[in-house]
């Protein structure tokens, strides 16, 4: 490509990179800051909550059927959940459902069999939960959540793109003071390349997450006998989103969040048995601990992940209390271990505090990114104006560009959408500036 050419690239990739800072890093601040916050939940959850989360332990809980019957009498409500940490002096939590039909938390002592105290389900980190995806909107919000993070990727790759050095220009250089854009200028770059592959990471891992390419790319690898593993042929009941009432997809892994649940006998066990048949079973703390919804519904054990090796979720017949499936991490094929291995990094877990720390460093760079994007543009623009990047005339620019953005939207199709969404409102703006108004 000539001189020109590149020149011309240079200056529509320049206009794009801006329009989509300008439009997306206010979202992406908002999951940064509310995705640091969910990142150190342990540490929040005994500051906000001191007298529901720690308990006094003894030389053993009570078994597991007294602690439901305490906790269902003394609260009147029914018990669809357990969930049982890993330390001792950790209170367990159980999911309830109010004879209002109200899903809450029960933070109980599990020594004593006693209701340390009820909050909204998940209590106020789950709120920051529902936040950081924006699952409080509904299929409106998941969607701007997955064009946003298609749009994340875009500004780190045409933010590279832009700070690439030419010539004999230094790479990483802050010029100026804070008085003048230049200064705004390479301090916005050089944070946005010496973090650019945690947020790059932190966007891609981000997306399995997400309603349409998430599902899209769960049901891929799955097809492809690259996912969780099959199920068994008695395997008749519908998927676990619906079992006990409430969402036991939040507890499974990501492989088999929308996987066909073993269907088993009629009858059961018992609680105390199934938990038995599950330590028996190397089932150890900490896990989650789904109830069966009805007949034939089976007892779920998951153990709740902090390393992506550590996914399993075993199915007990409630009736027999032999094991319908144990799917763990080595039976996973490739793509789910890849997929299941990003989103524990993701949640800084799976390499303990420094993958923490080094996740924290990504979301403050994010938060960086977009005041200096901000005070950048501030100062760049006079007043009354968005003072975007000028169109270039180069049309073998706009058409390298075009196919650029082609590939982006078909990898990332609810960007795409916006991306055409934006392409129109320009060319109405265009006309409107070019054209006088005829009556």
């Amino acid at each position: 490509m000539s001189a020109a050419a590149t020149g011309g690239l240079y200056r529509a990739v320049w206009r794009w990179h801006f329009y989509a800072g300008l439009l997306v890093l206010p979202f992406l601040s908002w999951l940064a800051i509310t995705g640091a916050l969910y990142l150190y939940k342990p540490e929040l959850e005994r500051l906000i909550y001191p007298d529901l989360v720690t308990v006094q332990p003894m030389a053993a809980p009570l078994p597991l059927g007294a602690i439901v019957e305490r906790v269902r009498r003394e609260t009147g409500s029914v018990i669809v959940e357990v969930d049982r940490p890993a330390h001792a002096d950790e209170s367990w939590r159980m999911l309830v459902t109010t004879p209002e039909g109200t899903q809450r938390t029960a933070w109980v002592d599990p020594y004593r069999g006693t209701v340390l105290g009820l909050t909204r389900k998940g209590g106020a980190l789950q709120t920051v939960r529902d936040l950081h995806s924006l699952i409080l909107t509904g299929p409106v919000g998941n969607a701007l959540i997955e064009a946003v993070g298609g749009w994340a990727i875009l500004l780190v790759v045409t933010g590279v793109y832009l700070w690439w050095p030419r010539g004999a220009s230094p790479a990483l250089r802050v010029r100026g003071t804070p008085a003048g854009r230049l200064f705004w200028r390479d301090l916005h770059a050089a944070i946005g390349i010496v973090a650019g592959a945690v947020v790059l990471f932190l966007a891609v891992t981000g997306m399995p997450w997400t309603g349409t390419w998430g599902n899209a790319l769960r049901g891929t690898i799955a097809s492809q006998g690259l996912g969780r593993p099959d199920p068994p042929q008695a395997s008749a009941m519908p998927g676990h989103g619906a079992h006990a009432g409430h969402d036991v997809a939040e507890a499974l892994p990501w492989s088999l969040q929308d996987a066909p649940m073993p269907h088993g006998t009629h009858g059961d066990i018992g609680i105390d048995r199934a938990a038995a048949l599950a330590a028996r079973h190397g089932m150890t703390a900490p896990w989650v601990l789904s109830l069966p919804a009805g007949p034939g519904a089976p007892y779920l054990f998951s153990r709740t992940i902090r390393r992506a090796e550590d996914g399993r979720a075993l199915y007990l017949d409630a009736g027999s209390g032999r094991v319908l499936q144990d799917a763990r991490f080595p039976g996973f094929g490739a793509g789910a271990k890849i997929v299941e291995w990003g989103i524990a990094t993701h949640k800084g877990e799976e390499y303990g505090e420094p993958n923490r720390l080094l996740m924290l460093f990504g979301c403050i760079a994010v938060v960086l990114l977009s005041i200096t994007g901000a005070v950048m543009w501030w100062k760049r623009r006079a007043p009354g104006t968005v003072a975007a990047p000028p169109r270039h005339p180069d049309r073998r620019a706009a058409r390298a560009l075009l196919a650029m953005m082609t590939v982006a939207g078909v990898l990332f199709p609810l960007t795409g959408i916006t991306m055409l969404v934006a392409l129109a409102i320009e060319g109405f703006l265009r006309m409107a500036r070019t054209k006088p108004l005829q009556l």
